[in-house]
């Protein structure tokens, strides 16, 4: 048996303890998070192309391909070379930006060389997949300091003495207009409108420079220069991967293959994609606690998506959870500790993980919101001639917008808690109601359950106690 089927089994036998029990969920993490330095040497390469295929979107042009090429390096006494580019557009990651590192490093411990471009000389242009505008221009300060911060933030999850760091500047700085008009003269401009994103701005009048146009060519480029055998990326760069296919053969080189990553949905449950800019995400840079509650807070259909995008489980021990939490054997609230708790590992360590659940079940395991501790409030006396969804959103900064607000809503996730001594009362807030006024809202649903006591404003995992009434 392989040292990966070894684990696995390990793993097997405590996914079927109580979970529920911090004992077992230690042991379990142990177990899952060694993986991630686990030697992978010892796999097929039938083997590790299906590992590879089963934690991505596209493996281009197959799965097989991919097994033969791994083989072929065999034979010759390497391992592929693999690149992954990151353009330093911005100073934090999240764990969206993680998921291709993720692959990598499974890339690295099985045998192959990994190749992480920073992108100092894109990063100007700015990788246009999804936007509807063009980015604004960077410095090479902003990209200096970017670029610090970038490989320390990827640093947990691979081996940096292993790794072949390179910037894009070093061919792409050098090339000159006659060279980019001979290439240019054999890519055809259909080819780089088929993306979806540049046909619809084109079609919406919101414009686009060639410098946009070309980012595909750059970024092709930076295959041509290192000879690579496979590209990862997120799934929405598919077309910029396939244009380094195309670059190589023009150049007489055998094409990379491609392997693409799902994009991951934001923490909001709204479906959609993490950004920093919509407020959903998790950063790479966060305390553990952070890490651990914004885990906490997503909804339940996002635990197996999670699962896979940034845990070492097998299809085998997520599909046994799955099972355990379908027939009522696991509860759901216990698989999102431990999904939690492998996210925290992954960043810090299993003791960093433990203390974070811990001090989250301390918290949120409290039958009375006045133990909770300090509380943001709001004065209904002050704010209640407001909209719910707009106290929510700049009083409270609870959520990044009244329309995130009235998301909640819609997904049944914004409530009005009335705690008596004698328990609890909830009214669900529809969206009609998370756009009228607060104290209007919240009278009418005391009337309504004739209920008195402290009352609290919850959305999502968040919580406000709600005075002057």
């Amino acid at each position: 048996m392989t040292r990966l089927g070894d684990s696995v089994a390990r793993a097997g036998r405590l996914l079927a303890q109580d979970l529920s029990s911090d004992s077992a969920v230690e042991q379990l993490l142990t177990e899952t998070t060694a993986r991630r330095g686990l030697d992978l040497t010892d796999l097929s390469a039938d083997e590790q192309a299906a590992l590879i295929a089963a934690r991505t979107v596209d493996v281009l042009p197959g799965v097989e391909q991919l097994a033969a090429r791994i083989e072929r390096r065999r034979s010759e006494g390497t391992g592929l070379r693999v690149k992954l580019g990151v353009d330093p557009t911005g100073s934090d990651m999240h764990l969206g930006h993680a998921v291709p590192v993720l692959t990598l490093s499974r890339l690295q411990r099985m045998g192959h060389e990994v190749v992480l471009i920073i992108g100092d000389f894109t990063a100007k242009i700015g990788d246009p997949s999804g936007r509807t505008a063009e980015r604004p221009p960077l410095t090479d300060e902003d990209i200096a300091q970017n670029m610090a911060t970038y490989k320390e933030q990827v640093r947990p999850f691979l081996d940096f003495e292993q790794v072949r760091f390179a910037q894009n500047s070093e061919w792409l700085g050098p090339y000159t207009f006659p060279e980019l008009l001979g290439l240019l003269s054999q890519v055809p401009v259909s080819q780089l409108l088929q993306r979806d994103d540049f046909r619809t701005r084109l079609a919406e009048g919101s414009g686009l420079t060639m410098s946009e146009l070309l980012y595909p060519v750059a970024q092709a480029l930076d295959s041509v220069a290192l000879e690579s055998d496979v590209e990862l990326g997120g799934a929405d760069q598919l077309l910029n991967l396939q244009m380094g296919r195309k670059l190589m053969e023009l150049r007489g080189q055998t094409p990379q293959l491609v392997v693409t990553n799902a994009l991951i949905e934001g923490t909001d449950g709204t479906g959609a994609k993490m950004s920093k800019s919509k407020d959903n995400y998790v950063g790479l840079r966060s305390t553990a606690e952070d890490v651990f509650g914004k885990i906490m807070s997503i909804p339940d259909r996002l635990i197996e998506p999670y699962l896979k995008a940034w845990t070492e489980w097998s299809d085998q021990e997520v599909a046994l959870a799955l099972h355990r939490v379908a027939e009522r054997d696991l509860h759901p609230m216990d698989l999102k500790k431990i999904l939690a708790g492998e996210v925290v590992s992954v960043l810090f360590d299993v003791p960093s993980a433990m203390k974070a659940r811990a001090g989250f079940v301390a918290q949120f395991s409290k039958k009375s919101f006045g133990d909770v501790g300090t509380l943001p409030t709001v004065d209904a006396s002050v704010h209640g001639a407001e909209g719910v969804a707009a106290v929510l959103a700049r009083v409270l900064e609870f959520v990044p917008s009244a329309s995130a607000a009235r998301r909640l809503a819609k997904q049944n996730a914004l409530r009005v808690v009335v705690e008596a001594a004698d328990g609890q009362q909830t009214a669900v807030l529809s969206e009609s109601d998370a756009t009228r006024p607060l104290g209007e809202v919240v009278r009418e649903k005391l009337a309504e359950s004739g209920a008195s006591g402290s009352v609290y404003l919850k959305a999502g995992r968040k919580l406000a106690e709600v005075t002057g009434l």
